[in-house]
Parts: C-alpha cells; structure tokens; sequence
C-alpha cells in the first residue's frame, strides 16, 4: 500500500528495501557469480516520442536489478514503480532484463539513467539519454528580388530553435555553393543557425533554384527554396526568310531580325555599316525589305536590340551575284567508274594487238621481183635499161613477211 501512497512514502519504502537488501547480504554468506554483468545502452530520441532503457544481466544470480534516474530516484525496482510518473511503463521484467519505456520525452527528461544490480559488491551500467529537437521550417531571404546578369546577389537562410545545432548546405541547380554559416546558442541548449552565400549570376541562372538544406538528426528532407529572377540584355539573331540560296541582281531581299532579352527588347533597329540603308528598303518592325537587288546594295546589315539592361546586335553580309550566276555545286565526278572504263578499254586494245600479232604471224606473204625484166633481149645497154619492166629472167624468189 505504501507504493500507491504519496511521493514521499514511495520514496521511503524504496530506501528501506535497499537498506534491508544490504543488511541481509551483510548477514548471509557472500557469494560472487563468475562471468555476471551488467549491460544497457545511451539512447537518441526526438522532443515529444518515446526513449526505451533496457538493463541487462548476463548471468544472473536472481540478483535484484533496478533503474534510477539521473537525480538517483528509483524509477523501477524490479517490477515495481515507486516514481510517481506515468510516463514510465514497465516493458519487460525477467532474471536477466529490466526494460522501461519513457513516452512524450521533454528535454527535462535528458541525463544519464542508472541500470543498478544489487550484487556483490553491487554494478552499474549507464545510459544517456540525448533529446533531439528539430529546427522549425527554415526561413530563406534575398538581398535582391530581381538581378542584372554579371551582378552579385545574396542569399540568407536561418533554422531556428534546434538541439543540436543544425548544419545548412546550399545548391544552385545542380551546383553546390559555399556559405558562410554562424551559430547562436540560445536559451535551454537551443541553437539557432544562420547561412549567407553570395554569388554572381549570368542569363543562364534565370528561373534556377536555390535549395538551403537543413541537415539535422531529428529530421530529413528538409528545404526552403527560392527562384532566380535574372535580367539580361537581349540575345539577337538575323533570319534569311528570302531568297533560299544565293542574292543575285533583281532578286528581293527579306531578313527577320529574332531578339530575345529580359525585360524584352523594346526597340528594334535596322542600319547598314559605313554607308545608308538603300532608300526603297522597307523596314517593318523587327524585318528589313529590300527589292530589286544590284551590286551597289553590297554590305553589312546590321539589326540592334535594346532594353534596359544593354544592347546587341547580329549582321548579315550581302553580296549580290550576277543574275547567270549558277548556285549548283559542280557534280561530282565518280572517279572509281572512270577508272573501271579506262581499264576496260586498255585491255580490249590489248586484247585486239594480241590477236593480230598471232594472226599475221601464221600468214606469212610470197612473191617475185621482177627487176631489169627484158634487159636480156636488149642489143646493148642503153636500150637494156631503156627496156627494162623491172625484173630478169632469172628471177631469185624473196619472201617478205608481214606484220
């Protein structure tokens, strides 16, 4: 009935068992179990939820365990609670485990919990408990709503009201930036954390995100983001919307100057570089018309944007052809079929000196010379060679081959 009764009682009865505990053991024999201990482990656990101490007695001797709190209040003694706190609920009571779970822990609950065994003489073993406190959602502030490309911008982040001290990382895009962090502990080992991070931005960061990442043991996944607004001066480019190919003499020309920029440009302008546009060209908006094209109209066009953060521009080059001018690419010749007709008609030429050579070579020719003919029957010389039809009458056979 004392356990039910009032705080102090509770606590009365508690020194009596302890007490009376000793002076039997004094009074009995003392016995010592080889290989007994005592064993329990430090526990981590978020403001509000629920911590778990487990003392543990590798064999025990029915040897008394019980659990003190970090003033040395019993909390449990074997299985019964003499604290008034009905946070504490018995888990679990055996020979070799006393196990006590502490719900909706404060951070008045934090310290170290004693696991007692009541042995000769008596152990203990120790278990910290540690309170976790995440930080509320974290604040994230710009120095510049809105930046020019080329400029520095700022960013800030704070994670407020955490135990430990939370640590911040920043991320543009997929980039991971470096800040500059500060820690302000504050009341009741509370921490307040502040990161500053500067950078300079280009067209490209418009719209990017810029992530500032808490990275705490008491919670995940937790960010506050922003998005870069950058301003930038236009990007600009000219289009050939007529003729599709070469400019030549009485051909139109039509250019569409394309220009891009944040804010968006709000003039457009046509010029000619060193000289005047040609007067009958037309411009209109953001295009520039010229008909009727000849060779005095040569030159640079150029097309200039501008807004409020700067200007650009983009050319284009003239150059008027004469009307016969062809813009077909010579065809290409296939040198592999020249070749291949070549060599065929080389071997059908020698194919054909081959077959000649071998003809003539089995046709040999035959025949008689028929030199001084008639010299004989001549009374004397003069009328011989007078006579003479090219041959004698003794005529020598030659033979003559041809080829």
């Amino acid at each position: 009935m004392a356990i039910t009764g009032s705080g102090s009682l509770a606590i009365s009865l508690s020194a009596f068992v302890i007490l009376a505990a000793f002076l039997l053991k004094g009074a009995a024999e003392t016995v010592t179990v080889e290989g007994q201990n005592l064993a329990t482990d430090n526990v981590s656990v978020i403001e509000g939820e629920t911590a778990t101490i487990s003392c543990r007695v590798k064999n025990n001797d029915d040897s008394v365990i019980q659990l003190l709190n970090p003033n040395r209040q019993t909390i449990y003694f074997k299985d019964v609670r003499p604290l008034k706190d009905s946070r504490f609920q018995l888990v679990n009571f055996s020979d070799n485990e006393l196990r006590v779970s502490l719900s909706n822990v404060s951070l008045s609950d934090e310290g170290r919990y004693v696991c007692q065994l009541y042995t000769d003489p008596p152990q203990e073993a120790y278990a910290d408990i540690t309170v976790l406190v995440p930080p509320g959602n974290p604040i994230i502030e710009s120095r510049d709503d809105v930046v020019s490309e080329g400029n520095e911008t700022e960013l800030t982040c704070t994670a407020m009201g955490s135990k430990p001290a939370a640590s911040i990382r920043w991320m543009k895009g997929e980039e991971e930036l470096t800040g500059e962090t500060t820690v302000e502990e504050m009341y009741d080992r509370m921490f307040t954390v502040t990161s500053r991070v500067r950078f300079s931005v280009t067209k490209e960061d418009d719209g990017v995100p810029v992530d500032c990442i808490i990275d705490h043991p008491a919670v995940k996944d937790l960010l506050a983001q922003r998005h870069l607004e950058v301003l930038y001066k236009p990007e600009v480019k000219i289009l050939v919307a007529y003729p599709d190919g070469l400019t030549r003499e009485g051909d139109n020309l039509d250019l569409t100057c394309i220009a891009e920029g944040k804010p968006h440009p709000h003039q457009i302008n046509w010029l000619r570089v060193d000289e005047d546009v040609p007067p009958h060209a037309v411009v209109t908006g953001s295009d520039l018309y010229i008909e009727n094209l000849n060779k005095s109209y040569n030159g640079t066009y150029r097309c200039v944007a501008s807004n409020a953060v700067g200007e650009a521009y983009d050319d284009y080059i003239l150059y008027v052809y004469d009307s016969r001018a062809s813009e077909g690419a010579p065809q290409k010749i296939d040198h592999a079929v020249i070749g291949g007709v070549v060599a065929v008609v080389m071997f059908a030429i020698l194919c054909a000196l081959i077959v000649l050579g071998r003809y003539f070579a089995r046709h040999k020719g035959t025949y008689f010379t028929h030199e001084a003919k008639g010299a004989d029957d001549a009374a004397d010389a003069d009328t011989a060679i007078i006579n003479a039809e090219g041959g004698h009458n003794n005529t020598d056979e030659k033979k003559e081959y041809y080829i």
